[in-house]
C-alpha cells in the first residue's frame, strides 16, 4: 500500500521529477513528495486498523490540497506556499464570500469527493481491521512515535533539512513554481516552510550607518525643503482600486485607449509604472507596502503581513500623518475582519475604519461585489470642510476576481472587443474584467472632478494593487515588452485636483509612493521616508511578484538593496531612529500612538505647517 500511494502521488503531483518512471533515476524525489502522506497513513492506521480506510482517508486529504493547488495556479499562475494555510482562518471571516468564487462550477469535483467519502465511509464499515485491538502497547507506541515524527515536520524541527534540501532535492528559493515542478508539491511545501523556518530577520547597523552617510545629504536636502509657513495641510485621498491597471500593456490592446480618464489626469500630474510585489491576489502586500513604506521584499517571510503582524504599533505613513493632525480613516466596502483588516489597521494607527456595514444599505452592486460608485459617495460623505485635515484610505472591490460573474449590464459587456486570439471561455473573463477596471476609470474621473470643487485643497493617489488573475489570456497574448505576467508593473497617479501640473512620468515601487506623498503634501520630517525618494530611481524595479524572474541588478543598485533591506528591518522594529544622526531626527514630531497618549501641537491640530 506504502509503494502504491508513492505511485499515486506522483501521478497526482503531475511533474516529471516525481513521476513513477523516476523511481529507479532518482528515488529520493518521489519518495520525499510522498512520505508525509504515507506517514499520515500509517498513523490513521495504528488508529483504526484498517489498511484501505487509511491509505484511502490520507490521499483523499492529499488530493483535495492538490486541487487547490490546481485552483491558484490557473489563477494566480503559482503553485501553494506554505504561508497559504493562513487563509484557512479567513473563511470565517468573509473570505468564504470572495475565496469561495475561485472554487470550479462544474458539479463533477464535487461528486468526486462525495464519492471518495462515501467510499472511505464504506471501507470504515466493512474493512475488517489488519490486527486485534489490543497489541500489548505496540500500538500506542507506533502511533506516538507516528504522530511525534509527523508533528515535527510539521512545525518545521530543523532536523528534517538533512531530507527536504537543495542538496537531496531541486530547490530554487526565488521560485516555487520551478522548485514544484522538479520535487513535487508536498516536497516544495515542507522545503520552503523549513526555509522560513530558520529565516529570521536580522538587522547590519554598520550596513545602516553606511548607506545613511552615502545618501545622507540627499536625505537632509528632501527633509530640509522649504514649505510656506502657515499654509493649510491638504486633505488626502488614496484610492487603491482592484485590479486596476492600464491595458496598453498587453498585445492586442495597444492603442485600445481604455483608460481615458486616467489618461487625461494623468497629463497634470504624476504618474508612471508601479511595481508591486504580487500577481493576481494577495491584495494586502501592495496595501501593506502603501501604508507603511516597507518592502515586502526585506521580509521574505512575510507572505500576508495582516495575517501575520504581531506588534500592536507598527511604524506607518498613517501615523505619520496623525502625528501632524491628520484625522485618519479607512474605508471598504467588505467584511472589515477579512485579511485581518480590523486589528491591522488599528496597528497601523487608523481613527476609523468604515466597513461594509457602515456604507448605506442600499449601496449600489455590479458583478459580485459592492460598485466603485458606491466607494466614490462614501469618500465623498466622509469628507468635511472644517476642522482637522483628513487622510481617506479607500479600497475598491468591484473589479476583483474571478471574472466568470456576470454583470449588471451584460450588453455593455458583449460589446468589449478581445484579440481574437483569446478563445471563447477567457473572453467572457477579459470582457468582464475590462467592464469592471473601465468603471474605476468613470470614478477615477468624476472623483477628480468632485474633489476639484471642494473649498480645500485635497490630494488624489489612485494606483492599483495588482494585475488581474487572467492568466491564460496573458499566455495567449503576452505583453508588448515580451516580459512575463508575475514581472509586469500595474499604475500609479498623483495629482492636485484644484491645480493641475505639468506631466511627470516616474517608475515607482509600492512601498516608495507613502514618502511621495508625504513629500507632497509638504511633510518632510521623517527620514525614512526621505531616504525612499532618495533611492527609487536605485530600486524601484526590483519589486515583483512572487516567483518571477530577478531583474538585473548592477554593484550599486546590490549595496543600496542589500542595506536598505536592514534599515527595513529596524524600522519595522521600531530601532531605527537610534541610529539616526541628530541631522535626520524629527525636532516637532513623533510617531501617533494609537491611544492618544501623545499630544499633537496646536498647529497641527488645526491643520497648518508649521
Amino acid at each position: 500500500m506504502a509503494v502504491a500511494f508513492v505511485l499515486l502521488t506522483g501521478l497526482l503531483d503531475g511533474n516529471d521529477g516525481v513521476a513513477a518512471s523516476q523511481l529507479l533515476a532518482q528515488p529520493t524525489f518521489p519518495l520525499a513528495n510522498a512520505m508525509p502522506g504515507v506517514m499520515l497513513a500509517l498513523l490513521i492506521l495504528a488508529l483504526t486498523r484498517r489498511t484501505f480506510l487509511s491509505f484511502g482517508l490520507a490521499y483523499l486529504v492529499q488530493a483535495m490540497m492538490y486541487g487547490v493547488n490546481a485552483l491558484k495556479v490557473a489563477n494566480l499562475g503559482t503553485p501553494l506556499l506554505p504561508a497559504d494555510f493562513r487563509m484557512v482562518g479567513q473563511l470565517r471571516k468573509g473570505g468564504m464570500h470572495v475565496l469561495g468564487s475561485y472554487l470550479p462550477h462544474s458539479p463533477w469535483p464535487y461528486l468526486a469527493m462525495l464519492a471518495g467519502a462515501a467510499l472511505i465511509a464504506a471501507m470504515w464499515r466493512y474493512e475488517p481491521p489488519l490486527f486485534a485491538s489490543r497489541t500489548g502497547g505496540k500500538r500506542l507506541v507506533s502511533g506516538s512515535v507516528l504522530a511525534a515524527t509527523l508533528a515535527t515536520l510539521l512545525i518545521g524541527v530543523p532536523g528534517w533539512r538533512n531530507v527536504y534540501n537543495g542538496h537531496k532535492l531541486w530547490l530554487e528559493p526565488w521560485s516555487a513554481a520551478a522548485t514544484t515542478s522538479h520535487s513535487g508539491l508536498v516536497s516544495s511545501l515542507v522545503m520552503f516552510h523549513l526555509q522560513d523556518r530558520r529565516t529570521q530577520q536580522k538587522a547590519d547597523p554598520a550596513a545602516v550607518g553606511k548607506l545613511l552617510q552615502t545618501t545622507g545629504n540627499a536625505v537632509r536636502a528632501r527633509m530640509y525643503a522649504p514649505v510656506d509657513q502657515g499654509t493649510a495641510l491638504p486633505d488626502i485621498v488614496v484610492v487603491q482600486s482592484e485590479s486596476f491597471f492600464d491595458p496598453s500593456i498587453v498585445r492586442g490592446y495597444e492603442n485600445a485607449h481604455l483608460t481615458p480618464n486616467l489618461a487625461r489626469l494623468a497629463a497634470g500630474g504624476m504618474s508612471g509604472p508601479l511595481h508591486v510585489p504580487t500577481y493576481g491576489g494577495g491584495t494586502i502586500r501592495t496595501e501593506f507596502e502603501v501604508l507603511t513604506g516597507l518592502s515586502l521584499r526585506y521580509f521574505n517571510n512575510m507572505q500576508f503581513p495582516y495575517l501575520q503582524l504581531n506588534d500592536k504599533v507598527v511604524p506607518s505613513m498613517v501615523r505619520t500623518l496623525r502625528a501632524h493632525g491628520y484625522e485618519t480613516v479607512a474605508i471598504h466596502g467588505n467584511d472589515p475582519t477579512f485579511w485581518n483588516r480590523n486589528t491591522a489597521f488599528t496597528a497601523l494607527g487608523f481613527d476609523r475604519f468604515v466597513s461594509q456595514s457602515g456604507f448605506p444599505a442600499n449601496a449600489a452592486m455590479d458583478g459580485k461585489y459592492m460598485a466603485d460608485s458606491a466607494m466614490t459617495d462614501e469618500i465623498m460623505s466622509q469628507l468635511k470642510d472644517a476642522g482637522a485635515p483628513q487622510f481617506l484610505f479607500a479600497i475598491s472591490l468591484e473589479a476583483h476576481g474571478p471574472y466568470d460573474v456576470p454583470p449588471k449590464d451584460s450588453v455593455a459587456r458583449d460589446a468589449i472587443p478581445v484579440p481574437s486570439a483569446v478563445d471563447a471561455k477567457d473572453k467572457v473573463e477579459v470582457q468582464n474584467y475590462i467592464y469592471h477596471m473601465q468603471h474605476a476609470d468613470e470614478e477615477l474621473g468624476r472623483l477628480a472632478a468632485l474633489l476639484a470643487k471642494r473649498s480645500r485643497p485635497t490630494l488624489l493617489l489612485f494606483y492599483g494593487d495588482h494585475l488581474p488573475g487572467l492568466t491564460d489570456a496573458y499566455r495567449t497574448t503576452g505583453f508588448v515588452d515580451d516580459q512575463n505576467m508575475l514581472g509586469q508593473p500595474g499604475t500609479w497617479l498623483l495629482i492636485d485636483p484644484r491645480n493641475p501640473g505639468n506631466p511627470q512620468r516616474i517608475d515607482m515601487a509600492s512601498w516608495m509612493l507613502p514618502g511621495l506623498l508625504l513629500e507632497r503634501a509638504g511633510i518632510h520630517d521623517d527620514a525614512y521616508y526621505a531616504l525612499t525618494q532618495v533611492l527609487a530611481p536605485s530600486l524601484a524595479k526590483l519589486t515583483r511578484a512572487p516567483g518571477a524572474t530577478p531583474p538585473p541588478i548592477d554593484a550599486q543598485q546590490q549595496q543600496f538593496d542589500s542595506d536598505m533591506a536592514s534599515v527595513a528591518v529596524l524600522r519595522m522594529k521600531g530601532k531605527l531612529d537610534r541610529l539616526l544622526p541628530a541631522s535626520l531626527l524629527p525636532t516637532n514630531t513623533a510617531v501617533a500612538k494609537r491611544d492618544d497618549a501623545e499630544a499633537v501641537p496646536a498647529g497641527a491640530a488645526m491643520g497648518m505647517h508649521r
